[in-house]
């Protein structure tokens, strides 16, 4: 059975029902086939990400990039999954793992999400993890439309990861 890994940082209500959404989409009952593991930012590690097939990834934006807690996550999980360091130090260009996992991403912001979808998106090429759905970037208040997308993310990454 393939195994959907989320991780994501969702401390206010508005993210909360993000997430909820996007977890509701990978279980649709239409799709078969997969586990999906809900992990806390600050609380998955390396052998989540190991175990996993794939990754839904969610966070707000907070002062032009991803939450502190997501990248605790990928500071705690990088190396030992894989990650490319440039000879510099620096995130490399992805080849070192070959995995080339699929995820999804979906970001909340206030004004401006660029920065945070950004940031996110150079660790995970570093990780060798391939963007599998469009970025969910969601401004202000979450509407009904917010929610069926973030839905359809979630369903979107489990229902790839039924088929392989």
């Amino acid at each position: 059975m393939a195994r959907l890994l989320v991780v994501h940082h969702s401390p206010t209500p508005t993210l909360r029902s993000l997430s909820e959404a996007v977890v509701a989409g990978t279980r649709d009952e239409s799709i078969t086939g997969v586990e999906v593991v809900v992990r806390e930012a600050l609380e998955a590690g390396a052998d989540d990400v190991r175990a996993a097939d794939g990754f839904l990834l969610g966070t707000p934006a907070n002062f032009g990039y991803m939450s502190g807690a997501l990248k605790h996550f990928f500071d705690t999980i990088f190396l030992q999954s894989g990650g490319d360091l440039g000879q510099d130090g620096s995130a490399g260009q992805g080849e070192a793992s070959g995995s080339h996992r699929p995820y999804g991403l979906w970001v909340h912001g206030r004004y401006d999400t660029t920065g945070a979808v950004r940031s996110v998106s150079s660790i995970v090429q570093a990780l060798s993890w391939r963007q599998s759905a469009e970025v969910l970037e969601v401004l202000g208040d979450v509407d009904e439309t917010g929610l069926e997308r973030a839905y359809e993310l979630g369903g979107t990454l489990a229902a790839l990861l039924s088929q392989d």
